[in-house]
This record gives structure tokens, sequence and C-alpha cells, in this order.
């Protein structure tokens, strides 16, 4: 009698790649994810507060829509972080990781002050509209494509390089703002031309944040247009699945990089300009506000889809406002708000999981949907 030594005992719980989900089902599991978050957040509440959880939950609501500048305001930070989140999607696509979003909006924030300060008074708006636009788009699409040729020509740690560019841009904000603090010794630049608005972009309607949103909802579109119908779009998706495959058929890989991080850094530098001419109509090393690392997110879990980046820039910027008002009003310490917020992000992220992988259980082989 021989005893088979080799024998191959199958774990109890197996991981295995899904098939591709229709997007119907996937969004399923991401609202299940959010009520299941929303829940599991109730019972936390109840814990460590004692408070009513619906009264957070409706605190939460009225700290985003409260009232109509909330709104607005909360129509901004979409608009500014989706805005963003466009920029990296191409490069991130492309499986370049592209963390200096950061630093390409400041510099672009900072060629728009530039122009507001230094010519602002000497040639007429559309004029500067112009200038502060063109130089916005270049100084954001230079600062990207430093790194971008670095890696295509020595095959540099990008990962690294764009990082290290966002405390470069910060350093030459800091020289500018001691050149032109107001006053004098402040350390801040201050409202750039406060009192004459020149530079600042027009509301309509009376609505300040009106063309931002517009301007960057058209981006959204041409930008869903661009990677899913151009040539272009093609390359990038070819090149972020395979350098290989890309070269067998022909494509130019260095020159895809280039061109795309290009992209990035100008749509980065058109943000920029938003938030210097449309939004804070002044530049500091703060401008971004964290944004450049946000839209990484956004982006992941919108799975690179311009349209589906909406909705997931409005959760993330919904969250930050309503837990801000969750602290405020019950007078919580902010690390509670941060808690709410990071439990419900994790139940999202965590959904990804499901919508990629399925279990398989010991000799069922029944998949866990």
């Amino acid at each position: 009698m021989t005893t088979n030594h080799n024998k191959i005992h199958e774990p109890l719980v197996r991981m295995a790649k899904r098939d591709a989900m229709s997007w119907k089902k996937a969004w399923l599991i991401r609202g299940a994810a959010i009520l299941g978050a929303l829940l599991f957040s109730a019972i936390v509440t109840v814990l460590l507060t004692g408070q009513n959880p619906i009264k957070i939950y409706s605190t939460m609501f009225a700290g985003a829509f409260g009232t109509p500048r909330r709104v607005w305001l909360l129509l901004q930070n979409i608009a500014m972080l989706l805005c963003i989140s466009l920029a990296v999607t191409p490069a991130f696509k492309m499986r370049f990781w592209n963390i200096g979003a950061e630093g390409q909006v400041l510099i672009g924030g900072l060629a728009t002050a530039a122009c507001m300060i230094l010519i602002g008074d000497s040639v007429p708006a559309p004029l500067l509209y112009l200038f502060m636009v063109l130089s916005a788009i270049a100084a954001g699409a230079i600062w990207a494509l430093i790194p971008a040729i670095c890696k295509a020509k020595w095959g540099t740690n990008e990962t690294l390089f764009t990082l290290m560019m966002n405390y470069v841009a910060m350093q030459i904000i800091e020289f500018f703002i001691v050149k032109w603090e107001v006053p004098k010794g402040s350390g801040t630049i201050g409202i750039i031309n406060q009192s004459s608005l020149v530079g600042w972009l027009p509301s309509i309607g009376g609505n300040q944040y009106l063309l931002n949103i517009i301007i960057v909802f058209i981006l959204c579109l041409i930008m869903y247009v661009y990677l899913k119908y151009s040539k272009q779009g093609y390359e990038i998706s070819v090149v972020g699945e395979s350098e290989n495959t890309a070269r067998y058929v022909g494509i130019n890989v260095k020159k895809v990089i280039i061109r795309t991080m290009i992209l990035s850094g100008a749509v980065c530098g058109i943000a920029g300009f938003l938030l210097v001419g449309g939004t804070n109509h002044t530049i500091a090393t703060t401008t971004a506000d964290g944004r450049g690392f946000t839209a990484i997110m956004v982006s992941w879990l919108a799975k690179f889809n311009p349209l589906f980046m909406i909705f997931t820039s409005f959760l993330l910027v919904f969250l930050e406002r309503g837990s801000g008002e969750i602290a405020t009003v019950f007078r919580l310490n902010q690390a509670f708000a941060d808690i709410i917020s990071g439990i419900i992000l994790f139940f999202i992220i965590g959904s990804e999981f499901f919508i990629n992988y399925k279990l398989i259980f010991r000799g069922s082989h029944k998949e866990v949907k």
C-alpha cells in the first residue's frame, strides 16, 4: 500500500479574479457598502457619544445643503476636486504614478497670481484672462514634463520624483510670498487686487463660483471623450496594460508618457488658475489644500471614468463638509467626525474587493457575490 504524500489540500477559502462585472451591479454593491457603513457608524456613534445617529446624519446633510451658500461652496469644492482628479486620471490610467498634482496646481496658481500682480493694471481684462490661463497651463505642463522626461529617458522613479516636485513648488511659492507680501512682514500675499478686482473671474447671475463649475464640467466631458474615443486615449490604455505590448503594436511609449504628463500638468494648471482667479484670489502653499492627494482616491474609486468621478468627488466633499458640521454642532472632537468619514470610506473602498474578486469555499465551489 502506498501513501500519496503529494496530495494537494484545498484551502478553506480562496480568492479568484472576477470576470468583468456590469456597472449597474458594481454600483449596487457600492450602494450596499454605503448603507452598511451608515449602520455601523450609527452603532459607533451611540457607543462613543450617546448621540442620536439620525441627528448626526441630518447634521451632516445640513452642513452640505443647509443654506444656498453652503450648496454653492459644496459645488465649488466638488468642481475643484473633480478638476484635479481629471488631471491625474490619464497618467494613472497609463500606470504613471503622478503624485505631483499638488505641486502642479500650485505652480499653475503661481503663474496666475503673477499675471494678476505684474500686468493686471496694464492690459485689458480679456487679454489678462488669456495670459492668466495660458501661463497657468504652461506652468503646470512644464512642472509635469520634467519628471516625465526623466522617466521616459532614464527610467527614474516617477512616484518619488513627482512627490519631491511638490516640495520644490512650495518653496518657490514661499519665495514669492516674501517678494509680494502685503503688507510687508505679514508673511502672506493677501487678496490680490482686492479693490479693483482685476483678474478676478466674473460671476454669472450673481453666483461667484458658477463659472468655475461650468469650466470643470466641460473639462469632464472633454476628458471622457478623449480617454474613451480618441486614438491617444487608446494608446494610454494599451501602455497602462503592458508597455511591451504597446511597443509590439508600434506605439512609441516614451512619446505617450511625455504627452500624457503634459496633459496632466496642463489640467492641473487650469485648476490652479480657477483656484487663484476664481476662488481664493491669492496664492499660498495651502492653495491646493491636499486635493492633489485626495484626487488619487477619486480617480481610483471611479475606475478612471471621468463621469463616475463626479459622484466620487461629491461623496468625499460631502463627507468632509458634513464631518466639520458634526464637530461644530455637537461640540465633539474633530477626530470623531473623522472616524465617521473614515468608516464610510473604509466600507466603500472595501466594496471594491467584492467587485473585483470572488470568494470560493472548499468543496462548495459556490461564489460569494
